[in-house]
């Protein structure tokens, strides 16, 4: 190849080397190289500038030498935090014994008390004779082996979803999602208390929101068909940690089971004792017919599953499978995580911890009025951001304030705090602590929350009142998530 002669030729050699040992400007070159060379499809470096180099526990220390406290948690898998004791000893462990790492789906030793440990954590009325399919390894595959299970085992196609769902980025789990479009499958209402759909809330908008459904279901004119199956979170994560009723989920049941439609639950975000019990729907009692799992349960590393009733299993061999499905160590780490949060009774800890932090955190709501709504289950919490401001006559609650909810959470990491954004608009700062959470813990998370809401609160500039905006013209839509 020529060289001209403002680029002098180097040996490929020396340019190998020289790049890994030139970082040059410490952690701020890694970053600078990251927004270089990624996709701009990458989202939590954007809003969390950070270089993680060693964790434990809440704790992450960045390439700065900051520490922060880390209420993301890598968006709920670390149901334990980083690096725990028990996942590290379990997978050296697997290291140490010379086992193979990669097995596609043969059966291990590993696999087997994986399976063992799972079982004795769900439902029993599900576990007694359950089947177990090991799937891809992101919650997003489980979600598609769920949608394929039920499609196969009714010879239906379409689907019931939720409005503000989210199972994933793959095609069919974003079908099935709240953002899709142009998909075969029927969008229902999900309950709100704050932002009901039907703008009246409580028990009342829970039952018009379940006779909706019924309604849709039985209308002969309604344009929907018996459907494959049924998915729904029994609390939205990424739509802004929403709670489903506990007589509303119980009803959801009734009329899937009445109709002879698979019930499909996506505990992906809310299994392992994040809510408050081991998994979310034993709060309401709901067996549902297949649950969908992974993050806590790979212990910090990819591992996904469906569990279902054996009369769905109707797959052929090889119908469905993924040549990651047998990961050894994600299996080791998961085992040691789900025994752990069961012998020291962690799910409970976290709904009495997480019922502490939300009556700390509605009382911060009474002093500040762009706080427009606390809630959750267990360590699953959000806090909704408002623009008091900006609400018109006729609005029952104040619009969200995304872009205060993007001050706040940066403010929270100016901090040495690290949280999320979630719901419709990101204007829910979401926590999502690990189970492991002390009482001093929480306490530090809440006060550096509660200065960094006060001075987003202070620097934030809020819109003129109402009455003196009513000729402004009105966004068609809010920011995208």
């Amino acid at each position: 190849m020529a060289v001209t002669e403002s680029a002098p030729a180097v040996p490929p050699a020396a340019r190998t080397q020289s790049r890994p040992a030139d970082p040059g400007d410490g952690y701020e070159g890694i970053l600078r190289r990251q927004s270089q060379r990624e996709s701009a499809a990458r989202t939590y470096a954007r809003s969390l500038p950070i270089v993680p180099v060693r964790a434990r526990g809440l704790t992450i220390e960045g390439a700065d030498g900051r520490r922060y406290l880390d209420c993301l948690s890598g968006a709920g898998t670390l149901a334990l935090g980083h690096n725990h004791p028990v996942v590290l000893e379990a997978i050296r462990k697997v290291l140490d014994s010379g086992a193979p790492l990669h097995v596609l789906d043969l059966a291990t030793p590993v696999k087997d008390a994986f399976t063992s440990e799972l079982f004795a954590t769900l439902p029993g009325a599900l576990a007694d004779d359950a089947r177990i399919q090991f799937c891809g390894p992101a919650g997003t595959d489980a979600v598609e082996a769920a949608l394929k299970l039920v499609r196969t085992a009714t010879g239906r196609s379409g689907l019931l979803a939720f409005t503000g769902a989210y199972h994933g980025m793959t095609a069919g789990a974003l079908d099935a999602s709240g953002g899709a479009t142009d998909v075969r499958v029927t969008r229902l209402p999900y309950p709100q208390q704050y932002r009901c759909p039907f703008g009246v809330g409580g028990e009342r908008g829970d039952e018009l929101a379940a006779r909706w459904t019924e309604s849709l279901l039985d209308d002969p004119k309604s344009g929907v068909t018996t459907p494959a199956g049924m998915i729904v979170e029994a609390v939205q994560g990424e739509g802004g940690v929403v709670p489903a009723p506990d007589d509303w989920m119980r009803r959801m049941r009734r009329i899937t089971a009445d109709r002879s439609i698979p019930l499909v639950v996506d505990e992906v975000q809310t299994g392992v004792g994040r809510t408050g019990a081991f998994w979310a729907v034993e709060h309401s009692g709901v067996v549902p017919d297949v649950m969908v799992l992974s993050k806590a349960i790979g212990g910090s590393l990819p591992l996904a599953v469906i569990v279902y009733r054996p009369e769905l299993d109707a797959w052929e061999p090889g119908a469905h499978a993924g040549t990651f499905r047998g990961n050894q160590l994600a299996m080791a780490a998961g085992t040691a995580t789900l025994a752990y949060v069961r012998e020291n009774k962690l799910a409970e800890r976290a709904g009495t911890l997480g019922a502490r932090i939300l009556g700390r955190l509605q009382g911060l709501a009474s002093a500040h009025p762009c706080v427009g709504d606390v809630r959750g289950r267990g360590l699953m919490i959000g806090v909704e951001l408002v623009d008091p401001d900006a609400a018109g006559p006729d609005d029952s609650v104040p619009p969200p304030a995304p872009a205060l909810a993007f001050a706040v959470q940066q403010e929270c990491l100016a901090r040495g705090l690290i949280v999320e954004l979630g719901g419709r608009h990101s204007a829910v700062v979401r926590l999502l602590p690990p189970l492991t959470l002390t009482d001093e813990q929480a306490t530090a998370v809440l006060d550096r929350f509660a200065d960094a809401l006060a001075a987003a609160e202070r620097a934030h500039t809020p819109h003129p009142p109402a009455s003196r905006r009513a000729t402004a013209p009105r966004n068609a839509s809010g920011p995208s998530h």
